[in-house]
């Protein structure tokens, strides 16, 4: 890829990690109810299963996926269940006891929402016909630039949506302020599903 090709997909990266989609609105979730520390395991494993995916789609693995509408139906079908669980899990999240600690999103748990959310594959269909190249080389190298960017490029990003979650905690001090913001944040999820439909 010329240097002018890496610059329009970090570009590409960028918008699609900060705009506001599933891991964002779960990972503002994650950091309005456990903060930034305890939250971090959820960051690396967006970045890091998002890479792999793109990785592995770019490189011929997921094309086959891609082609097969009974394959996406199914996959759209779990995408939609796994999205309203979620966010059933998060409107009815509430405020844990001093002594009994809530257990955040962790790494693997991220990293697998990633074969089930919308909008990664939205984001790897597009990448994948917009950015991969026949002329320069092979797949396997592209695709693992395509997943190098997006950890490069996206965790900066998710990791701000984590933090502004972080810092809702001093605003959420009630039960009431923290249940209003959950109920919000899974209703936003929820209506990521439109994505699908």
């Amino acid at each position: 890829m010329s240097l002018e090709q890496i610059i329009a997909f970090a570009i590409f990266a960028f918008v699609t990690s900060a705009t506001p989609g599933p891991n964002n609105v779960m990972l503002t979730a994650t950091g309005a109810n456990v903060g930034v520390r305890r939250g971090m395991p959820h960051v690396l494993g967006v970045a890091l299963g998002f890479s792999l995916m793109i990785f592995l789609v770019a490189a011929g693995i997921g094309s086959t996926l891609i082609e097969t509408p009974s394959a996406m139906r199914v996959l759209r079908v779990a995408g939609i269940v796994v999205l309203l669980w979620l966010a059933w899990k998060i409107a009815t999240a509430g405020r844990t006891s001093e002594g009994e600690r809530q257990r955040p999103i962790g790494f693997w748990g991220a990293a697998a929402f990633q074969w089930v959310n919308p909008k990664a594959w939205l984001i790897c269909a597009s990448a994948v016909g917009s950015f991969l190249q026949t002329e320069s080389g092979g797949a396997i190298p592209q695709a693992a630039l395509f997943g190098l960017i997006f950890v490069a490029v996206g965790m900066p990003c998710m990791f701000a949506w984590l933090s502004f979650g972080a810092a809702m905690q001093r605003v959420l001090q009630t039960d009431r302020a923290l249940r209003v913001f959950n109920v919000a944040m899974g209703l936003l999820l929820a209506a990521t599903v439109l994505l699908i439909v």
